[in-house]
């Protein structure tokens, strides 16, 4: 008997751990990365050393869980080709790509958002600092953001869907510089990844019901009043077709009328072959 009671504890906590192993299971599914999160390119300018503003960019999207490489402005078809690869190849919906370039970099970002767009692969944006030669955006990318500056050497792009955002004067920026301006890089990130907008639901105030109810309950309290007041002698044959008649029609129209009632990435998934696409590619010179 004793023997028995034992063994009947043992799995009652058998039984208990098992639960209590089996509930974080959800929990871990619920964390997964959202897998459709846009994947970044960024690309150099000239030589592959007058773009270094790229690399540093790239690193605050990585520090943001954005998943960015850098590339030279000449390895173009072999990354065109990579990024749609890696977009499309064993999944059911292509990742996003978003592309950013400098000078040279810049020409050759609109042309992979047009070449990678034309492919089925979503664009949402291509965002260039000061862009050498002029350019038109495919219609299907769905944002271009152009930084130049018109009394340099930048050009605008042209397209549907394009902002051209000259920085003629604009402080002490160049062609050689405007794409480390910090001011910039938050304005890019901030495209990518917008912060989440307050509910609008916990800002709205309620509707005031009290004030409705208080001027009807004041109507039937002043006609009783001044009915008797008037005339006496036609007062019993008025009053009860007019008092009771007043309440119910009021308040409804009162209340009716007081209740009146209120519109972008996904972690990428992107494989670990990122750093090798195109042959020396991601790091600086």
């Amino acid at each position: 008997m004793k023997f028995s009671r034992v063994w009947a504890g043992w799995l009652a906590i058998v039984a208990v751990l098992a639960v209590a192993l089996a509930v974080p299971a959800p929990a871990q599914a619920q964390s997964k990365p959202n897998t459709n999160q846009p994947r970044v390119y960024l690309l150099r300018g000239l030589a592959n050393i007058f773009s270094l503003g790229m690399d540093d960019l790239a690193a605050k999207m990585r520090a943001r869980g954005i998943d960015a490489s850098v590339h030279s402005y000449a390895d173009l078809d072999t990354l065109t080709r990579y990024a749609i690869e890696q977009a499309t190849v064993g999944k059911r919906r292509p990742t996003p790509v978003i592309i950013i370039g400098h000078s040279l970099g810049a020409d050759a970002a609109v042309t992979m958002g047009n070449r990678v767009s034309e492919a089925g692969v979503p664009v949402p944006l291509v965002v260039t600092f000061d862009p050498v030669t002029p350019m038109t955006a495919s219609p299907k990318i769905g944002k271009v953001v152009n930084y130049y500056q018109a009394g340099g050497s930048g050009k605008p792009v042209a397209g549907r869907q394009v902002e051209n955002i000259d920085l003629t004067g604009a402080g002490a920026l160049s062609h050689f510089n405007i794409e480390k301006a910090p001011e910039l890089h938050n304005k890019v990130m901030g495209m990518i990844q917008r912060p989440a907008r307050p509910r609008a639901v916990a800002a709205t105030p309620k509707p005031k019901p009290v004030d409705a109810p208080a001027d009807a309950a004041a109507t039937p309290a002043a006609t009783p009043a001044a009915l008797p007041a008037a005339s006496p002698s036609a007062t019993p044959a008025a009053t009860p077709a007019v008092a009771p008649a007043t309440p119910p029609a009021a308040t409804p129209a009162t209340q009716s009328g007081a209740a009146a009632p209120l519109a972008g990435a996904e972690t990428a998934s992107a494989p670990s072959a990122v750093p090798t696409a195109p042959a020396g590619t991601g790091t600086s010179n």
